[in-house]
């Protein structure tokens, strides 16, 4: 069954890894210019999330008259508030990104998110480093350094070089607030003292998409995103209904994302979900180019077979690691006693 639900958790986090970025830059391409109004949608359909959180209450009652409404402790909500600002920081470090940058380019940075996973897992969660992690972290390390030398190529008409070297950093910082994020929701798992269920990481992604929510609301009524709503409608390419279209499918897509990213981790590791990340890349990068006829130049390419590489390394080695421990695990071979046997 876990091996079922870690299959589902990443279906949902391919669609989210895979929508999120296209639909989100369809929104900046076709007229949309507000940054925190993007930075909301990507967490305020968190109530969505009240569905399955009802019936899994009503399943336990069932079976259990005396269950409990909410699992979460008083401690645990504290640490998910931590979570819900930063993460509210990283979408709108995202969101700027996304404005700013190709998708093409900006995948290719949100993947150096591993070598962040790979390098805060080993402080927070004491994750072993070998070398195979250790050179995936160098190998993504310099395909970010690649793009960032031959920045401005692919800028989009109209932006400034200092709009696009904003983006770019932006984009980074994005990669690794996430890279600490990740490997924090994973240690708080492992710190809860009671019992893991989905129910409870419903819960959590509950709270923290939230806070995250609050968070870029407070940037939205500061920068008066609410009022200006319905005449960046009104002014949109594809017409005012289909901007509210697009802007509701960003918030259901990236709900997908944080869903299926809190259920991988649940289900395997804070790195798993890093690693599928980079996975789906050359996914991204294709899509970008057939649907937004975006630029594929010979630094992406070089950057995007670093990433690869840099994602084989990590798989071959998780690999091996695994191989091992299971080895270790497995009983010895047994013995006979040959003063003890009798033919």
């Amino acid at each position: 069954m876990n091996k079922v639900f870690l299959i589902i958790n990443c279906i949902i986090l391919t669609i989210g890894t895979c929508g999120a970025p296209l639909i989100m830059r369809l929104y900046f391409i076709k007229g949309g210019k507000r940054i925190w109004l993007s930075c909301w949608l990507q967490t305020v359909a968190w109530p969505i999330n009240f569905i399955p959180l009802a019936i899994s209450y009503l399943y336990r009652r069932n079976n259990n008259n005396s269950s409990k409404l909410i699992l979460m402790t008083p401690r645990i909500f504290m640490a998910t508030i931590g979570i819900g600002i930063l993460q509210g920081l990283s979408n709108y470090f995202y969101s700027y990104g996304v404005a700013k940058l190709p998708v093409s380019t900006n995948g290719l940075l949100i993947s150096t998110q591993l070598a962040f996973i790979a390098f805060f897992a080993f402080i927070i969660v004491k994750l072993k480093l070998t070398s195979y992690s250790i050179n995936s972290v160098f190998l993504l390390t310099i395909g970010a350094v690649v793009l960032a030398l031959h920045s401005g190529g692919d800028r989009p008409e109209g932006e400034t070089n200092k709009e696009y070297i904003l983006g770019f950093i932006m984009t980074l910082a994005s990669a690794a607030l996430t890279g600490l994020i990740f490997p924090l929701v994973e240690l708080i798992y492992k710190k809860a003292q009671q019992a893991i269920t989905y129910t409870f990481v419903l819960e959590f992604q509950t709270v923290y998409c939230f806070v995250a929510t609050v968070f870029s609301t407070i940037g939205m009524v500061i920068n008066n995103d609410f009022q200006a709503i319905s005449g960046e409608a009104k002014a949109f390419e594809l017409g005012e209904g289909r901007y509210y279209v697009v802007i509701i499918c960003i918030a259901i897509v990236l709900q997908f994302y944080f869903l299926g990213t809190i259920g991988v981790i649940y289900s395997a590791s804070s790195l798993v979900s890093g690693i599928l990340a980079t996975f789906l890349l050359p996914v991204n990068e294709v899509l970008a180019v057939f649907l937004y006829s975006e630029k594929f130049s010979a630094e992406k390419g070089i950057s995007l077979a670093l990433s690869l590489w840099g994602f084989a390394s990590y798989f071959y080695g998780d690999y091996k690691e695994n191989k091992k421990r299971k080895n270790d695990q497995s009983p010895e071979t047994k013995t006979i006693d040959k003063t003890n046997y009798t033919p």
